[in-house]
């Protein structure tokens, strides 16, 4: 019997849930964000795990290198891509990581890419970085709109670098 696996990862704690291949319920719980714990509480159910998916949040690195370097085949659900199912009674942490071990079930998740653990800080860093750049530029353009309101004219963005 297959087992397919949610996770709802929040900042201080986890909500797994396991299904087997008719939507079960074989395993639930609300665990602490302790790797160990996470790990132990998957052990029993172990080669029968076809696939766990985590929901692409903030915290996620170290779930799912754990999770991976446990041997367990790990998902990274695309959040801003799954649709939720209209006909859907409850959404809630249980029904929602329930939906996305059964997308993963039926091969319909969209799945987010688990970039290499030694890739992710120069990634993060070019990231925050082209945020940086798009908010300088959004201030320069705010003022040298302000000013071309009250000036009747535009200023260059030399000029604007000269009065900030």
């Amino acid at each position: 019997m297959k087992l397919y696996g949610g996770i709802d990862l929040h900042s201080n704690n986890s909500v797994i849930a396991l299904l087997d291949e008719e939507d079960n319920v074989v395993y639930q719980r609300r665990l602490p964000n302790d790797l160990q714990q996470v790990v132990g509480a998957l052990e029993p159910f172990g080669e029968a795990i076809a696939g766990l998916v985590v929901e692409s949040t903030y915290n996620w690195y170290r779930l799912v290198d754990g999770l991976m370097a446990a041997g367990y085949p790990v998902h990274l659900a695309n959040t801003a891509a799954i649709v939720q199912y209209a006909g859907l009674k409850y959404s809630d942490d249980e029904s929602d990581l329930r939906w996305l071990a059964k997308l993963l079930r039926l091969g319909l998740l969209p799945e987010g890419y688990i970039y290499p653990k030694k890739e992710r800080p120069v990634r993060d860093l070019l990231r925050k970085r082209s945020q940086l750049v798009r908010q300088q530029t959004s201030q320069l353009q705010s003022v040298q709109n302000l000013l071309a309101r009250n000036r009747g004219r535009s200023l260059s963005a030399n000029a604007i670098k000269r009065l900030t």
